[in-house]
């Protein structure tokens, strides 16, 4: 999830360090507050700002990849699997 302060050379650290370990699969979405309890979101990421992380992740090599704001681990987990 994105949007709680992280920057993009983060991101691409992270993606590093999941491809070193031999992840393959990746979903990248928004942070969304669900309550007024939880932490507030620092950034708000835009679907092309998605896209371009996604494409990022697959040149590095993750084989299955969703991102956009709406996805969640869950999506399409089904048609990712086969």
């Amino acid at each position: 999830m994105l949007g709680l302060g992280e920057t993009e050379a983060e991101i691409w650290e992270t993606l590093q360090d999941l491809r070193t370990v031999g992840c393959d699969r990746l979903t990248l979405g928004q942070y969304l507050r669900p309550s007024l309890a939880h932490l507030p979101v620092q950034q708000y990421w835009t679907p092309e700002e998605f896209e371009h992380l996604g494409e990022l992740a697959r040149l590095m090599g993750f084989t299955q990849v969703r991102s956009g704001p709406l996805v969640r681990s869950s999506y399409h987990a089904g048609d990712a699997h086969e």
